[in-house]
């Protein structure tokens, strides 16, 4: 079947109708009597020709969007604009800016989720539609990083989007028997008519997007971003807000900016203990899966001195860390052997804070295989500092 739209002609004749379209390949229609092609515009020959052309030099006059949806339809079909359309969608992309964030964010996410999103974002990048849509990526350009990187922050971001694209196609080669279940979580529909792997194409074009405003140069020279994953992550928050994304996306994005440093950190500490492991994946819940997939995309696309050892390394500990991941996420985080009521009780503690520090430790004591049963639990506790350490004196 087919989706089939009805609206009335504008112009009051198909004719004139046509006339006020974007673009030839959108300006045929077919009779509905006789099944007979009108294209007074040249549609059929210029999509025979893989060519999207604008309509006329007033087209973008008519909806600002158009500029942004001739990327999509590139992207989509794929066509190549002309040249003369070229000149006037760059010309016309700073009016973009225009439109709703609702509509800009609808083609946006065409061009995310398409299969040839590379060409998609590059035209986008030639054209100033990113500079229109999404600054702080354009913002990225120039930005000279530290010597472990060989690109600036604007190419190291289109590259790991390439390299997270490559990653999702071979995901037995790097994940081995985790490329099913891994598959199978990044196949999840997560928002927006994205699935959570479609989601981790816009995280790899945002999760950088805080490293202008936190640039340092320090006394030796060396180039630092301290806090760009915190910065980034309200920066995230602000570019969903600005686009009308939901709060299911926004949140999404937002902790998978927070957290992409975080196993990068624990690379120098292999291997990890039980404890370490498991406060990654409660650090970076509850993307700790798909987080630890775009680190991977990171890491590729990071190729300064002495890469190669890095990323092998880094590589390492994310198959250890994605193991970890998917079991956490199918199974759930770890409990305490004892319900918090229970343990206030034991330690003749009032419910509070305190309760709930002793349970956190309490999990992680359990993750870490240290305790299994409600006695163990309760001496653990009791160890931690937690309340009377003996047996309740009679008559209280």
């Amino acid at each position: 079947g087919f989706a089939c739209d009805v609206s009335p002609l504008q112009g009051g004749a198909i004719a004139a109708d046509l006339a006020r379209r974007d673009f030839t390949v959108n300006a045929m229609a077919v009779g509905l009597a006789d099944g007979e092609l009108l294209d007074l515009h040249g549609g059929a020959t210029d999509a025979a020709r893989g060519v999207l052309r604008v309509l006329g030099p007033d087209a973008y006059a008519a909806d600002p969007l158009r500029a942004l949806r001739l990327a999509r339809l590139a992207t989509e079909l794929p066509l190549d604009p002309d040249p003369e359309t070229e000149r006037l969608t760059r010309a016309a992309a700073p009016e973009v800016k225009r439109a709703s964030g609702e509509r800009v964010f609808a083609e946006l996410r065409r061009i995310v989720v398409a299969g040839e999103v590379m060409a998609g974002v590059e035209l986008c990048d030639r054209l100033g539609l990113t500079a229109a849509v999404l600054p702080e990526v354009d913002a990225l350009r120039g930005i000279e990083q530290s010597h472990f990187h060989h690109l600036d922050v604007h190419a190291h971001t289109t590259e790991v989007l390439r390299r997270y694209l490559e990653l999702d196609q071979r995901l037995e080669d790097l994940f081995g028997d985790l490329a099913r279940p891994l598959r199978s979580v990044l196949a999840e529909p997560l928002a927006d008519e994205m699935t959570r792997g479609q989601a981790l194409r816009f995280a790899a074009l945002l999760h950088d997007i805080g490293k202008p405003p936190t640039r340092a140069v320090r006394s030796d020279g060396r180039v630092t971003f301290i806090g760009h994953d915190a910065v980034g992550e309200e920066m995230v928050s602000a570019v969903c807000r600005r686009l009308r994304a939901s709060e299911r996306l926004r949140a999404f994005l937002a902790a998978i900016t927070r957290h992409h440093l975080v196993l990068g950190f624990l690379v120098h500490e292999r291997p990890l203990s039980r404890r370490q492991v498991f406060r990654y994946l409660t650090a970076t819940t509850p993307v700790e899966v798909e987080v630890t997939a775009l680190s991977c995309a990171d890491r590729l696309a990071t190729r300064g001195r002495n890469a190669d050892a890095a990323i092998d390394a880094h590589l390492d500990l994310a198959r250890d860390l994605m193991r970890h991941g998917l079991a956490w996420r199918a199974e759930g985080p770890p409990r305490s052997p004892i319900r918090g009521d229970d343990l206030a009780r034991e330690l003749a503690l009032e419910p509070g804070p305190e309760i709930g520090r002793l349970l956190a430790e309490l999990a992680e004591a359990r993750f870490a295989g240290e305790i299994e049963t409600r006695e163990e639990a309760v001496a653990l506790a009791r160890r931690a500092g937690g309340g009377r350490s003996g047996p309740e004196p009679e008559g209280r």
